[in-house]
């Protein structure tokens, strides 16, 4: 097809700018017809480029990374200290090289129109790089009771389909165990005192192949009243799934399925988001009283 419509570009072209032509070895060769043969070679390179010969394989291959750009790291930068619930980003204070995947897919030849099934074609095999990240952030001056929503790019991010690890800044807290097992165990820190998120094997397709841009919800409370709780009453219970260990779904407008008990990102269902931030928030606390409501 560029063949075609280059070689007729190409005579029109050649038309205007050598309407009488020129004279080789005693021919005279008009400006339509050299046009033609160029614009007939450039649509010859762009077919080729396009649409392999009949029993040839191609190979494409996606993006892959030259150089990557992080999230930088400010050296002396002040630690911040938090109080009740607030919303900050971090420094990334630790950072293994990126960790690339390579899969290849091959497609075969299927059968057409007057050509027998599995031949008379050339497969085609597609190469894709993905690339994932193990790096820490620091948040603040521990220790936190924890972290509840977390930003990438300015999107609540799925926790519950990321691994990663919080340190709430304690003076005894042990080293990271994939900081150990990159570092080694004499040389890897463990930011005492500082609270910090160890994300492993993070994708970044998502995020152009980079280190998003984090933020963090932060949770520390403001006295010992969190520690001295013992138990509590879980409210509200006006709901059919509320206390469900497993989503829960209906089927909603258009066909479409709609959660009965999954309203947040920080875990698989609002019942085991809600039991992790009691236990962050209230360590000692060991009773809790369900409220079931009847209508």
């Amino acid at each position: 097809m560029a063949t075609i419509a280059l070689a007729a570009a190409g005579a029109a072209v050649g038309s205007a700018l050598l309407p009488a032509g020129i004279t080789v070895l005693g021919a005279t060769l008009t400006g339509a017809a050299i046009g033609s043969q160029i614009g007939a070679l450039a649509g010859s390179y762009v077919d080729n480029a396009l649409f392999a010969p009949s029993g040839q394989s191609r190979t494409f291959h996606g993006p892959r990374l030259s150089n990557l750009y992080v999230t930088s790291s400010t050296e002396g930068a002040p630690v911040p200290r938090v109080y009740g619930r607030f919303r900050l980003g971090g420094q990334v204070i630790w950072a293994a090289d990126i960790a690339e995947e390579v899969t290849t897919t091959t497609e075969k030849p299927r059968g057409g129109k007057g050509r027998p099934r599995g031949g008379g074609g050339g497969s085609v095999t597609q190469v894709e790089y993905r690339y994932y990240a193990d790096f820490a952030v620091a948040l603040c001056e521990g220790p936190i009771s924890g972290i509840g929503r977390v930003w990438a790019d300015g999107q609540e991010l799925d926790l519950a389909g990321v691994t990663y690890r919080v340190y709430t800044g304690t003076e005894d807290q042990p080293a990271d165990s994939l900081i150990v097992a990159r570092e080694g165990a004499d040389v890897a820190p463990a930011y005492r005192g500082i609270a910090y998120v160890v994300f492993e094997h993070l994708p970044l397709a998502a995020y152009g192949n980079r280190l998003p841009q984090l933020s963090f919800e932060v949770h520390r409370a403001v006295d010992k009243l969190n520690d001295d709780v013992r138990g509590v009453v879980l409210i509200p219970g006006s709901g059919e799934f509320v206390y469900a260990t497993t989503p829960v779904t209906r089927l909603g407008d258009g066909g479409a399925r709609v959660y009965e008990n999954v309203h947040t990102r920080q875990a698989a269902t609002d019942w085991e988001a809600a039991i992790d931030q009691l236990e962050a928030t209230l360590p000692n606390a060991r009773r809790a009283s369900l409220v079931v409501s009847w209508f």
